[in-house]
């Protein structure tokens, strides 16, 4: 995996993210089929973490990534799988 040089991403809908990088694993760098806890949601904008947290996706909940096609994410999440780019993915702290 490349390493993120700069704390600010910006995900294909043009809304910028908040990266911790101290250390904590992001989803992007998850195993796939190894279940995660979510730890935290790092974001600036907060209609994206509204809208993950409808989805189901918020601190505590358990994620898995069953596979990653062309910097494309399909993560299990709730009973439910969703397809999320890489950037997202890597607002998803695990």
């Amino acid at each position: 995996m490349n390493s993120i040089a700069s704390n600010r991403l910006v995900i294909s809908s043009g809304k910028k993210i908040d990266v911790n990088r101290s250390g904590a694993r992001n989803l992007a760098e998850a195993q796939i089929n190894e279940e995660y806890t979510i730890k935290d949601i790092k974001s600036v904008d907060e209609e994206l973490k509204n809208f993950l947290f409808t989805l189901g996706c918020y601190k505590g909940e358990t994620v898995t990534v069953l596979s990653v096609l062309c910097d494309n994410y399909i993560i299990s999440l709730k009973d439910a799988r969703y397809s999320i780019d890489k950037e997202l993915a890597q607002a998803i702290i695990v």
